[in-house]
């Protein structure tokens, strides 16, 4: 093997925490790393929010990965012995394993492991380097880091510390009800629709589903499971991952039951959760029209080249006609960090996704709303919002009095973009693992535009696509709230809901879609 001159990956450097424990990795142990490429060709404008959709076959031939620059990662990966797994031009992916020695030695990195608090995790010591002819072709590499990376953002109802049933709820909503109440296309059930589910753990029981859908009285939909990077439909017990994923289904699917569901679960680490999110939007089989994403984390815990890679492929889905809606996070402003600065949650801060953001949801006996506004309940449970510090203020938010970044005074993308009820009080009736539960979060948000998608999807015969534009063209699209505010930091900093856009609940709640017009500015 010739010597090769390195170069550092730009941003792939993840801080080891203060309090690690670390020790040296087994040499032998083997090791599976998604390497990711570059596009041959930039997207075209008009692909992405113009409504001019690029079929998925038509992105593989123009604009997938380039044949040559893949076979020359394998060289590179094969001239340190390790062996190719995979490559998928599509989703510019090539997986590749081998022994942790030989990674380390290809990478140009130190793995060790941390085992702090009785788990062990393999970390990255420094910056991850690739080969310098590579410099320009390789845009991410994913795996080396196995530590977990987000966190399901959904809130169980409880009283004195029990989990509150259904019939202890009544100010809880069945989701076919918060369709109903919302405004939701009727008429329609998302029927030729598929909804992608990226899950990072925990599993659904099918007997479930079938006793749940039928006391809605509603026919249960068609769900399937996808196994991604060794993920598989493992359920657990209800206080766990299976909350989640329960949580996202069955939202989904009372509100669209028409449509195919479809899970895709995966380990939760940054190359789980991308290799997850590709193989959703190149999916060729299962084709879905849009994807629901509960899980995430601050922006401070990603690496720059994760953000970057899983942003790019957001992208790419905006192009293919896919939406994508993701949870704003459950921890108000500060996003669960402690340093006394404002956090927007990740992927929602993505600006090619369509972040959905909490509320306080208050109706009559006969189901008319009488209040919302935001939702807040405490220091840890109210709704995810503010600025990005890392994504530009995208052309969309140009005229949406997006504020600048507490911490820097970066103009930065905003969020959320829209808003559901959220707050466990006036939360979702689910069953999880034999149990009735009332949820709340902005994990179950997600869901709920996603299934309101399926149905506008079907109504117009169409994918809606890449919303965002049109929504913030048009205003009038979504119930402005204008009451509350989310401020979770330490010394109430944070933001407050008004007319307009605001950072606590976006443009509101979205309840109707304008037509997504060409050479709209993304």
């Amino acid at each position: 093997m010739k010597p090769q001159s390195k170069v550092k990956l730009t941003g792939s450097t993840r801080p080891v925490p203060a309090n690690a424990t670390l020790s040296d990795v087994n040499k032998d142990e083997i090791i599976e790393v998604t390497v990711r490429l570059r596009r041959q060709k930039v997207l075209p404008q008009e692909a992405i929010s113009g409504g001019k959709h690029l079929t998925r076959e038509a992105y593989a031939d123009e604009f997938a990965a380039s044949s040559a620059e893949a076979q020359k990662v394998e060289a590179f990966a094969h001239d340190h012995h390790l062996s190719t797994v995979e490559v998928n031009l599509g989703r510019r992916s090539v997986i590749v394993k081998g022994r942790a020695e030989d990674i380390e030695e290809a990478f140009g990195v130190t793995l060790k492991c941390d085992s702090t608090n009785g788990s062990s995790f393999r970390i990255v010591m420094g910056d991850i380097h690739v080969p310098e002819e590579l410099k320009d072709v390789v845009t991410g590499v994913f795996g080396l880091d196995d530590r977990p990376i987000a966190t399901p953002k959904f809130k169980v109802k409880r009283l004195n510390g029990s989990v509150v049933s259904h019939a202890a709820a009544p100010a809880a909503f069945t989701p076919d009800q918060l369709a109903k109440i919302y405004g939701f296309p009727t008429g329609v059930t998302g029927s030729g629709q598929c909804i992608a589910i990226i899950e990072l753990g925990g599993g659904y029981r099918t007997g479930d589903l079938k006793t749940y859908f039928s006391e809605l009285k509603i026919k249960k939909p068609t769900v399937k499971s996808i196994s991604v990077d060794g993920g598989i439909n493992t359920p657990s017990k209800a206080d766990g991952a299976d909350g989640e994923v329960m949580l996202d289904i069955e939202v989904a699917g009372a509100v669209a039951p028409g449509a195919t569901i479809a899970v895709y679960f995966t380990p939760n680490t940054d190359k789980g959760f991308l290799d997850a999110i590709t193989k959703a939007i190149h999916d060729t089989q299962n084709k879905p029209s849009v994807i629901s994403i509960s899980w995430g984390s601050a922006e401070v815990n990603w690496t720059q080249q994760a953000m970057t890679n899983y942003n790019e492929s957001f992208k790419t889905a905006a192009a293919l006609g896919i939406t994508v809606c993701v949870a704003a996070g459950d921890a108000g402003s500060a996003d669960s960090v402690t340093d006394g600065k404002a956090h927007v949650d990740f992927p929602a801060s993505s600006p090619y996704v369509l972040a959905c953001g909490g509320t306080k949801l208050t109706t009559n006996n006969n189901g008319q709303i009488t209040a919302e506004t935001v939702w807040h309940e405490s220091s840890d449970s109210a709704t995810g919002g503010g600025v990005s510090d890392f994504f530009p203020l995208p052309d969309y938010q140009a005229n949406a009095n997006v504020p600048l970044s507490l911490n820097n005074q970066f103009k930065g993308r905003g969020v959320p973009d829209v808003a559901g009820d959220a707050d466990p009080d006036t939360g979702y009736k689910v069953r999880v693992d034999g149990q009735e539960m009332v949820v709340g979060g902005t994990s179950a948000v997600a869901p709920l535009m996603a299934g309101f998608i399926a149905l506008v999807n079907q109504q117009r015969q169409k994918s809606a696509g890449f919303i965002n534009p049109a929504i913030y063209a048009d205003p009038s699209s979504c119930r402005d709230i204008t009451s509350g505010d989310n401020k979770t930091v330490a010394g109430n900093v944070g933001f407050t809901a008004g007319p307009g856009w605001d950072a606590c609940t976006g443009l509101g709640v979205l309840s109707k879609l304008p037509e997504v017009k060409a050479n709209v500015p993304a």
